[in-house]
């Protein structure tokens, strides 16, 4: 059994167990205060059942999980999301240039900001949450924000790159920006909430208590190793590692010190089984490729660079007593598709679904090339519902979802909390 499920399993239990000697209490109440109302020996029953009811109404209690000042389980308001392409929901589409078709083909009809054919795992967070999907804090038109913003960027990363976005892809949102910009939304809405003078002209705006009763979502990393494979040798990359997950403790801790108090933290995936970084290699050396024809030191450098975050997220449960962090191993559940693509119903996962990809020439997603006298368009093809890869960078609706199925319930979380209940501490 899953340790996810002993945990809800043991929690539901102690909960029962809690509410049935509650009924015991009132049960004997009523009996002594019925059938012996004037026994000395009923008053000495009476009061011995009392104390020994409210004794292990006390135990049971006390080993029920502690809870942060929310209500019961966790009433999420809302969720502030924080990261890069694999969960902005139009940022980068509002701010730099539209994504085209057949990007959200799936599931939107149209292209929504995202970079797959449907949905994002943020996406699935807020429905398993019961929340709207995440208004992009930098989309002026038609946003909604009273259950949430999300922060994230197209080619975020943690540290600043001094890069531009159209030299490698490299947003100038880093973290710190994306947390700045929260800072500047939260003391911004609380105001315009505050001098609303009617219902309806606060009705998109979130409510100032609801920040502590958000959610806090991370999804950032990947970039900042992508970006090292391009600039730094690979020992130079491991030495920097330190430094990018101290900088995104700060941001953690810059949220927590404006009230952020439930933390969901994904780490960074399998990097080296992208399509788009393993297509363009040839005549690789023994070892270059694992057995799944991933890049064995990019996803070593993603295992580093997670071992070092979830310590960090471990020291941080002590310097933040109020807060809960649920780390979130991402890396393993897509590993586990990827290299389990079919037994999943999948197809080939190192296969990109939506691109002209033929003889070293690349037309990407959504765009049109002059090839041989002729106009290319990088088009969908084959079955999206068993494809892995949308667009060799980015995962399918599908593959999201699986990834959704398996990391919200807790299975691959530390402490292992379903994302319902990550407002609980343990």
């Amino acid at each position: 059994m899953h340790t996810s499920n002993f945990f809800l399993f043991s929690s539901l239990f102690k909960f029962l167990l809690l509410h049935y000697l509650l009924i015991a209490l009132v049960l004997s109440l009523f009996f002594f205060s019925v059938c012996e109302p004037y026994s000395n020996m009923g008053n000495a029953r009476f009061l011995f059942v009392v104390v020994v009811v409210i004794a292990l109404v006390s135990v049971a209690s006390s080993t029920v999980g502690k809870w942060i000042p929310t209500a019961s389980p966790c009433d999420f308001q809302a969720i502030y999301n924080f990261g890069d392409s694999n969960s902005d929901t139009g940022a980068t589409s509002a701010v730099f240039w539209p994504t085209p078709r057949p990007y959200g083909v799936n599931f939107f009809g149209r292209p929504s900001g995202r970079n797959s054919d449907g949905r994002l795992l943020i996406d699935f967070i807020a429905e398993k949450l019961g929340l709207p999907y995440l208004s992009p804090y930098l989309d002026s038109i038609g946003t909604n924000f009273r259950h949430g913003a999300n922060f994230a960027t197209g080619g975020s990363t943690i540290r600043r790159q001094n890069e531009s976005i159209f030299e490698n892809g490299i947003s100038p949102f880093s973290l710190d920006i994306q947390t700045m910009q929260f800072l500047q939304f939260k003391s911004r809405t609380s105001e315009l909430y505050h001098q609303a003078r009617t219902p309806f002209n606060r009705s998109k705006l979130p409510r100032p208590k609801d920040f502590s009763r958000s959610l806090y979502t991370f999804d950032i990393g990947q970039n900042d190793l992508t970006a090292g494979f391009r600039k730094l040798t690979m020992p130079q990359l491991r030495a920097e590692i330190p430094n990018i997950v101290d900088q995104f403790a700060a941001a953690v801790i810059r949220l927590y010190q404006q009230g952020a108090r439930a933390f969901w933290i994904h780490n960074t995936g399998p990097v080296g089984c992208l399509p788009a970084a393993t297509m363009r290699i040839r005549n690789p050396k023994p070892g270059f490729f694992d057995n799944y024809g991933c890049i064995t030191s990019h996803n070593d450098m993603a295992v580093e660079f997670n071992k070092h975050l979830k310590s960090r997220v471990r020291l941080l449960r002590a310097e933040l007593p109020r807060a809960s962090l649920i780390y979130v191993d991402i890396y393993s559940a897509k590993y586990q598709l990827i290299t389990n693509a079919k037994t999943y119903g999948f197809g080939d996962s190192m296969r990109i679904c939506c691109g002209y990809h033929k003889r070293n020439v690349h037309v990407w997603c959504g765009q049109r090339q002059m090839i041989n006298g002729s106009m290319v368009f990088g088009g969908a093809r084959g079955s999206h519902a068993r494809c892995v890869s949308w667009d060799g960078v980015h995962y399918s609706q599908a593959a999201n979802n699986w990834v959704a199925n398996h990391v919200l319930y807790g299975s691959y979380s530390d402490p292992p909390m379903p994302v319902y209940r990550a407002c609980l501490k343990r």
